[in-house]
């Protein structure tokens, strides 16, 4: 489980591939590293991911941390198309006592969204992500939603799409400030929001409605 606050980028050391899993291998500063435990989960893009392995650097330079992508994750998410340099967001999972800055994430992406039109300003960035339609009823103004494994809040709802305002911090902290058009970016929908959904339309299908 995950908050959706993200804690760093992490740059991609190396992406290869055996059979149907690929080994993705990334570097970030020993701080977030520390205590790390084998079978640990940590959001990656938003995609929940299982430490194989890890090492720490040095001193205080970069340590790595590895993971196995199965293929029904290279399916679902854009992890498959990273390649080595580029940046991913990290953040470990939720320990007792962590403040719950977002809102609780669990890493299982549902659908994957594309960049259509980025609108920069000085203290504003206005994104618009299309995404496929039956994901749509998932996703309301002013709700909930995770892009990438940020915590972010839905603005402008349209028919193919909804718009994102993002403030300086978030583009700096996150790769979100990184995209451009035609981008794609993990989604999870709030979970709370689609167990509401999916469980009205299961009984009016019952009752024939």
């Amino acid at each position: 489980m995950f908050t959706g606050i993200v804690q760093t980028k992490a740059s991609v050391v190396s992406v290869s591939t055996s059979g149907d899993v690929m080994r993705l291998v990334l570097s970030t500063p020993n701080a977030y590293l520390n205590h790390l435990d084998i079978g640990a989960s940590i959001s990656i893009n938003g995609c929940c991911l299982t430490v194989v392995h890890y090492e720490l650097g040095h001193k205080d330079v970069v340590g790595q941390v590895h993971f196995d992508v199965i293929d029904e994750t290279l399916r679902l998410t854009n992890l498959g198309q990273l390649k080595q340099g580029q940046k991913v967001n990290f953040e470990r999972s939720v320990t007792f006592g962590t403040e719950i800055g977002g809102h609780i994430v669990s890493g299982h992406i549902h659908t994957v969204a594309k960049v259509e039109s980025i609108e920069r300003q000085q203290d504003n960035c206005a994104m618009f992500l299309s995404l496929p339609e039956k994901w749509l009823k998932y996703i309301n103004y002013k709700g909930f939603i995770t892009v990438n494994g940020c915590s972010l809040t839905v603005g402008e709802i349209q028919k193919n799409g909804f718009y994102l305002h993002l403030i300086p911090e978030t583009l700096e902290v996150t790769n979100l400030g990184l995209a451009q058009i035609g981008s794609e970016f993990n989604i999870e929908v709030d979970q709370q929001t689609y167990t509401i959904v999916e469980t009205i339309e299961r009984y009016m299908k019952s009752k024939g409605l």
